[in-house]
């Protein structure tokens, strides 16, 4: 069966084309600057061969222009994976905001499309983007089944002592704020691998999962259950992210716009864009941090162990919430490929039972790849993660 997996934003188009039968992906793409001067078209085939790249500049006034373009790349002659676009069986959308209403993948109709739309206001930058992606493959691929994967889903099993905010009732109750938390098909599929790895079913595993990468948020996972998670209302709470501030006092909010007469535009533009990494040390990747604090600079150093701080904080919260963990998992852009995060987050936990193996720690993972030492009581593994092909799985559950 193959499923076709959208990410749809404002200005963009990611997708990907699996067979659920082998989990093999038979193209990836990105269809960029929808709308705008320059757009184009990158269309990767993947085959036992290797990986053909193709790169076309081609206007994309609106997003059906661009999943047309990418329907056409998917039959070209010489570059086919599929001979008919009707073999698509389904199409998965990743949608960034299910609220309380999705608390799992649903195949979408058009109550589905209502209640997407009226999610707007609580993610107003990514919920109309994934509906147009939406709106636009129904028209494409219509035999295909659409379903929607929510990335706030798989926290809807939190109690409500984690996710409740200390507000007034009637805020929750009639506005509907609280914790929804967001990397969630993430963190899903980083906890079924790490169970896997373990040997246990994953209702019977207990895990902290660190999906660290621009933007970050860890979880607690018990019995295969997220319990608790470090992003909120938004994802701007929690860890200290590439421009994003993380966990902040409220109240310098107040002082920002009382004291320095910045508006609320402005301060939204600060939290979320000029915070975090790049407020601290200039420089937003992780990468180009740790050049710099290597080269001396101690805005970098500070930076750096902030970020590490933070993770640090949260391993020790979450495993009071757990009581019993079997493993630490990394995963994402920083979390599978920078030894030294890793490195700085477990450094003095031994008395917690996380132990690192630093030889093993500065290995390149290419699957689940442990990196404690082998009496660690908390195993520490770097999990790869794989959000398409999660939404594809649980598309094919959908249509199940």
């Amino acid at each position: 069966m193959k499923i076709l997996v959208i990410n749809s934003g404002s200005s963009s188009i990611k997708y990907k084309l699996f067979d659920t039968e082998t989990h093999r992906m038979a193209c990836a793409g990105l269809v960029e600057r929808i709308g705008l001067d320059g757009s184009r078209v990158k269309h990767e085939i993947h085959s036992d061969g290797g990986v053909q790249k193709v790169v076309r500049e081609t206007p994309a006034p609106d997003h059906e222009t661009g999943l047309k373009l990418v329907a056409g790349l998917l039959v070209e002659p010489g570059i086919a994976v599929i001979d008919d676009p009707q073999e698509i069986a389904a199409v998965g959308h990743r949608v960034v905001h299910g609220g309380e209403r999705f608390s799992k993948t649903v195949v979408i109709d058009d109550e589905v499309i209502e209640v997407i739309r009226e999610l707007i206001p609580y993610a107003p930058l990514h919920n109309p983007a994934n509906l147009e992606g939406i709106l636009v493959s129904r028209r494409i691929f219509d035999r295909a089944t659409q379903v929607a994967v929510f990335d706030t889903a798989f926290h809807q099993t939190m109690p409500a002592q984690a996710y409740r905010y200390a507000l007034p009732n009637s805020l929750y109750r009639e506005h509907g704020v609280r914790v929804y938390g967001f990397h969630g098909t993430s963190h899903l599929y980083v906890s079924k691998k790490a169970a896997e790895w373990l040997g246990k079913p994953l209702a019977e595993t207990s895990l902290i999962t660190a999906h660290l990468g621009n933007g970050a948020s860890m979880a607690a996972v018990k019995n295969g259950r997220s319990v608790d998670t470090t992003m909120g209302f938004t994802p701007l709470p929690g860890l200290m992210m590439g421009t994003r501030s993380g966990d902040l006092d409220p109240a310098v909010v107040f002082y920002l716009a009382n004291n320095l007469g910045m508006s609320l535009a402005e301060i939204d533009k600060l939290l979320n864009k000029q915070s975090g990494l790049l407020g601290v040390a200039g420089a937003s990747d992780v990468r180009d941090v740790i050049e710099k604090m290597q080269a001396g600079d101690e805005d970098a150093r500070l930076a750096m162990e902030m970020y590490a701080y933070r993770i640090k904080k949260y391993i020790g919260a979450y495993m009071a919430t757990l009581g019993q963990v079997d493993a630490l998992v990394f995963t994402a852009g920083v979390g599978e490929n920078s030894p030294l995060v890793r490195k700085m987050s477990c450094a003095g936990l031994t008395h917690l039972g996380i132990a690192l193996d630093e030889e093993k720690n500065k290995a390149r993972a290419t699957g689940v790849m442990p990196i404690h030492v082998a009496d660690s009581r908390v195993k520490v593994l770097v999990v790869p993660t794989n959000e398409e092909l999660e939404i594809a799985l649980q598309t094919l559950e959908a249509l199940k």
